[in-house]
């Protein structure tokens, strides 16, 4: 049976059909967390709580098939039964065990520059490739507390960090801003992507290119994509080390991996912009369509404390060198910006996660879309559990990470065969998937076996022949009508 593909205009825009759209008795299932389930404690927070169950879909789907070939299960699983199934204390949160985080971190930052500053001299260590080697190693140190501390300014734009809004706004500001993160700017964005996670329209991060898009990128039309199949090594490796380099900035510049749907803005400020550089479509613009008239105050406030940030690193190269500085704060940022970019990229990318189009998205759905991973020591201690309980984490982002090994165990029976992790090799399994992800996963596509509401789950799908194979299509008739 022959699907075909649409661009994700078309894509997205198609009406319901009896065929392809939820059953009569399932009413909003697309609709927004932010429209169904209760609100989080403050209007600008990241949480997605969610105490209203969500409908229970029945249609026929067909045969759905992910890219390892593994036979896929749409989640018919309420937000409620998750809520439910986690013990009450996992939701508290303590102002003062946040605070003594970021203190730990802050000092592990300030204790390494000391230990290396003072210690790893020509006097100390006369051997230039040594003392080299050892301000390497300290770069990698620095950016992963920086990417420590990034995480906890990160659990405060969730208000999972402590129980006052005033004082998570306000470290994860500071903390932020001395990352050159613009905090608000972020913070609104990316409560975004957690109310639409895996949906290919209004989903904020890492939404994948459809089959024409991934087609036009390679200069091919969509039904020659299933005829070349080729491993191109070269290929991935670039794109990964372009990703890893300079994924974050080009995201916050441009919007890259963001969706494109600005028109849709229901201010009418996204009318005719698109991402790209110059086009209004950024984390720094107060009128960029990624933020309502209301926010612009906050975009403002988080662009401040970035030229306060660059203003102090201005002095401090001025004042001890500018090769001083790089070492010392730009190398280890852009570890941060690695560790970042490959630490979203694997939760929201690999060969086992669905997507979905507007119309078969559901919270629930979205939020099992994720996978967690395993980093070890450095994931759980140094990073603070990011990456090993990331799914519980887009089901109720208001739990602290100190209780979200206990909440994630408490899900997992709710949660049964649509619970995924891949902690094969640990840290270097952590390290690995960068690659296989990077290899199989270049746009995403209908099964070719879907029914009905399954024609709307969408899985990856790769030029390098490996795993499940694009469906083939026909080449377009030349003929007119």
């Amino acid at each position: 049976m022959s699907t075909a593909i649409s661009p994700r205009g078309s894509l997205l825009q198609r009406m319901p059909t009896t065929d392809s759209s939820p059953s009569s008795s399932a009413p909003s299932i697309s609709a927004s967390p932010s429209d169904t389930p209760r609100q989080s404690p403050s209007s600008t927070s990241l949480s997605s709580l969610g105490s209203v169950d969500e409908p229970v879909v029945k249609n026929s789907r067909g045969v759905l098939l992910d890219t390892y070939g593994n036979e896929f299960e749409i989640p018919d699983y309420t937000i409620k039964q998750i809520r439910d199934a986690i013990p009450a204390h996992c939701f508290e949160r303590s102002g003062a065990r946040g605070l003594a985080y970021v203190a730990r971190d802050v000092a592990s930052l300030a204790a390494t520059f000391y230990i290396f500053q003072n210690y790893v001299t020509p006097e100390t260590i006369p051997s230039t490739p040594v003392r080299a080697g050892l301000w390497a190693l300290y770069t990698v140190i620095q950016g992963l507390f920086g990417t420590g501390l990034w995480v906890l300014a990160h659990e405060c734009g969730h208000q999972s960090f402590s129980p006052s809004k005033t004082l998570n706004d306000t470290v994860g500001w500071i903390c932020h801003s001395a990352l050159l993160v613009p905090y608000f700017s972020w913070k609104i964005s990316h409560g975004k992507h957690h109310k639409a996670t895996g949906n290919m329209e209004r989903d904020m991060v890492f939404v994948p290119k459809t089959r024409e898009e991934y087609a036009s990128r390679v200069g091919k039309l969509s039904h020659e994509l299933s005829e070349l199949m080729e491993e191109t090594p070269i290929a991935t490796a670039t794109h990964m080390i372009s990703q890893q380099l300079g994924g974050w900035l080009v995201y916050l510049v441009t919007n890259v991996t963001g969706h494109n749907n600005h028109h849709k803005q229901i201010e009418g400020k996204g009318q005719g912009k698109k991402n790209g550089f110059f086009k209004g479509v950024n984390h720094f613009n107060p009128s960029s369509p990624l933020y309502e008239k209301k926010d612009e105050h906050l975009i403002l406030l988080s662009d401040l404390g970035l030229a306060i940030t660059a203003t102090i690193l201005f002095f401090i190269g001025k004042n001890f060198g500018w090769s001083n500085l790089f070492v010392w704060y730009f190398v280890p940022y852009l570890w941060v910006n690695h560790w970042l970019v490959a630490i979203t990229y694997l939760q929201h990318t690999d060969p086992t996660l669905p997507h979905y189009d507007a119309h078969t998205w559901t919270f629930a759905r979205g939020a099992a879309a994720t996978i967690d991973r395993e980093f070890g020591f450095i994931g759980r201690h140094l990073l603070h559990g990011i990456i090993e309980t990331h799914v519980l984490h887009h089901y109720i982002s208001t739990i602290p990470f100190y209780h979200a090994d206990e909440a994630t165990e408490a899900i997992k029976p709710v949660m049964g065969k649509h619970y995924r992790a891949n902690v094969e090799g640990g840290s270097i399994g952590f390290l690995k998937s960068m690659w296989t992800s990077a290899r199989m996963c270049h746009w995403v596509e209908p099964s070719e076996g879907a029914e009905g509401e399954g024609k709307g789950v969408f899985f990856f799908r790769n030029r390098n022949n490996l795993g499940t194979k694009p469906i083939k299509l026909e080449a377009p008739s030349n003929k007119e009508e």
